[in-house]
This record gives C-alpha cells, structure tokens and sequence, in this order.
C-alpha cells in the first residue's frame, strides 16, 4: 500500500475516510482495532479501542474513542455523517490478546478478551454483521484498513502477514 494513502488512528482514537484512504494502528496488544465498512458508500471507519466499557473512566472528560461502548455509537455518526448507511455497513476486528501471563483467572486482568467481548456485544446491538476477526493469542498486530476494497491487513511479527 501506497504510504502517502495512511490515515493515522492513535491509541485511543478513531478516524473515519471516504473514497480513498487507508486507516492504520499501531501498538494493538490488549486493544482492540475494529473496522466499519459501506461498500456501496465507500466509507471506512477504524477505533483503536483501549478498554470495554467507559463505566471505568476516571479522566475528567471522556475520551470516546477509548472505550467500545462509545466508541462504536460515534464511529457510525461519522460515517452516516460521510454517507454511510447502517443497514450496510460490515465490521472486522483485530487484537485483543492476552498480552501477559496472570495467576488466576480475575477477570480484571483478561482486558483483551473482555476488549472482544464488548465490540461484540456492541455491533450486535447495532446489527452490525462481524464478517472477519483476528483475535486473541498473546502478541500485538499492527492493522491496515483499505477504504477501496475493504481489505484489512493484520501484520504481526509472530503470525507474519494477513488479509481478512
């Protein structure tokens, strides 16, 4: 992919494009990249999200794209902002893995896996279809996202590269 084509997405943040573009992240371990696609719109979206739910922020203004439960609800605004249309928009996701090794199960420690699970739950209560997803394991990917084709490109340096 072209370089001068990259639109950053920073931890904790999230990026919307039309037409042209390719969104990237850096640094997923525990995190979660989640990705919204419009085909039809050629709209993209990507959220690095940190943690599940802003039930647990503490900072003094939310910072949205942070968490799961809000960071999907702004991604599509957006998007629909763009021209995106719910009804057809996909979703894929990569990350949340298990960066370290814990004694005991708490479920404070599984940030990836509840990373996961919340994105989840999210766009099924936006009935938002999961078309692909990279997760899990116990090392960090880097994520691109073509606004053209829709193709998401997983690098890692244990798994090599992947396309979803």
């Amino acid at each position: 992919m072209i370089q001068d084509n990259y639109i950053k997405v920073g931890m904790a943040d999230l990026n919307v494009t039309h037409l042209t573009g390719v969104l990237k992240t850096t640094g997923l371990g525990s995190c979660v990249g989640l990705t919204l696609y419009d085909a039809r719109a050629k709209v993209a979206g990507m959220a690095h999200v940190m943690l599940p739910t802003s039930e647990i922020a503490r900072e003094g203004k939310l910072n949205i794209a942070k968490y799961a439960d809000t960071a999907l609800p702004d991604m599509i605004r957006k998007m629909e902002e763009l021209g995106a249309v719910i009804g057809r928009m996909e979703a894929k996701m990569a990350g949340g893995a298990q960066m370290f090794a814990f004694g005991g199960s708490s479920d404070t420690m599984r940030i990836g896996p509840r990373n996961v699970e919340s994105c989840k739950e999210m766009l099924k209560r936006y009935a938002i279809p999961l078309k692909a997803e990279d997760t899990g394991g116990n090392y960090g990917r880097t994520i691109e996202f073509d606004c053209v084709t829709g193709v998401l490109v997983i690098r890692s340096v244990q798994q090599g590269v992947k396309e979803l």
